[in-house]
């Protein structure tokens, strides 16, 4: 199993990793996840990512 977005690798990133998705606006929550959205890269949350895949959070998107 993949370790990237835990532990040791996260000392990379600012806060490590930490702050505030923008789709589901939710605080202090891990938002490394990188996706694509129309050209624009945007870092959300791993739950977003995989409603993101599954079709789901279409106003959200739209709203980036």
């Amino acid at each position: 199993m993949s370790k990237a977005h835990r532990g040791v690798g996260m000392k990379e990133f600012a806060n490590k990793g930490r702050g505030t998705c923008p789709l589901c606006k939710r605080t202090g929550i891990k938002a490394v996840y990188e996706q694509d959205f129309d050209g624009k890269k945007v870092a959300i949350c791993k739950q977003c990512k995989a409603a993101a895949g599954n079709g789901k959070m279409k106003e959200a998107i739209a709203a980036l």
